[in-house]
């Protein structure tokens, strides 16, 4: 454990993937090219069964097999953040020793959605969990998604009570919320940007890395852009930070991950297919998401032309 925890197999670029499907099941297949294409572009983590890779409508199994599927291609090229929420404490425990037996490196833990737990909820919610698992927790504080959000407070109670938990997804659309957590919690805590937009202003504020929808698509431009920070190249980080604007504005067009699946469709990566409830987006918006890619080299030529 301590080995992941070193802060430097946190900073960069991690993937959430998302979730092939062809008629309903999982296109694993796909999900292999996927992957080595993170790879090949010099990500440093992947993150399946997530939010992006529809957790919310695969079954156990499902969930099982596909972090197991990238365990065995990672090979330790890199580090694999499993998701394993639910809002249901015991469920999620149970989710996060299936993951750990899968070989998961660490897990990703969303808040528990619908029930909307109060700060001393989280805070027993987090222990039992912590307490049930060697494998390092990633907190998942996305309160558009479940309603609740992690005090700053709440997280450094958790830092003191757990030695497995020392990252977070920041995912509240706040630029604020960095400042405070290492206010509170010190440096520490290692923060990831959950919105993509925010990647360069988290960094620029003590941020070490992004968990990525984009990177799906463009992941060497993602990761061009978080190395030029890191290496201190504050104007090319800058220029490639615009240069992505609009592609990464397309990725949330409409709710994710159908904007990413379409954007992966076009590239002939992946079938145009999403678990109900959600659906592929509509036509205006897949021509915004092909103008936004255009000139990326990502899509077929036809598909830039009529982009």
């Amino acid at each position: 454990m301590t080995d992941v925890l070193d802060p430097s197999r946190w900073s960069g670029v991690f993937t959430a993937l998302v979730t092939p499907f062809r008629d309903d099941a999982i296109d694993f297949d796909a999900y292999d090219a996927l992957v080595e294409r993170q790879l090949e572009a010099g990500v440093a983590g992947l993150v399946p069964v997530g939010t992006t890779g529809e957790a919310a409508t695969l079954s156990d199994a499902e969930a099982v097999a596909l972090i197991e599927r990238t365990v065995k291609a990672v090979r330790g090229r890199a580090l694999v953040v499993a998701g394993a929420g639910a809002n249901d404490t015991a469920k999620t425990i149970a989710k996060v020793r299936a993951a750990e037996a899968a070989g998961a490196d660490a897990v990703l833990v969303v808040t528990p959605y619908y029930n909307k737990p109060g700060q001393a909820g989280l805070l027993a919610h987090y222990d039992a969990v912590a307490t049930a698992t060697a494998l390092p927790i990633m907190l998942y504080s996305v309160p558009g998604r479940t309603g609740v959000e992690i005090a700053p407070e709440t997280c450094a109670r958790l830092m003191e009570g757990h030695a497995n938990i020392r990252v977070i997804k920041e995912a509240g659309g706040s630029v604020e919320r960095v400042t405070k957590l290492r206010a509170v919690c010190g440096s520490d805590l290692l923060i990831h940007s959950g919105d993509d937009a925010l990647t360069l202003p988290f960094l620029s504020l003590g941020a070490i890395g992004v968990t990525s929808v984009l990177s799906n698509i463009l992941p060497e431009s993602v990761v061009a852009m978080v190395e030029a920070w890191r290496r201190g190249d504050r104007a090319e980080a800058l220029r490639l930070h615009e240069a992505l604007a609009t592609a990464t504005a397309a990725m949330f067009v409409e709710t994710n991950p159908a904007p990413v699946k379409a954007a992966l469709a076009m590239a002939g990566r992946i079938a145009p297919e999403l678990r109900l409830p959600l659906v592929s987006v509509s036509a205006a918006s897949q021509a915004t998401i092909a103008s936004a890619l255009s000139g990326f080299g990502v899509l077929p030529a036809s598909a830039d032309r009529a982009a």
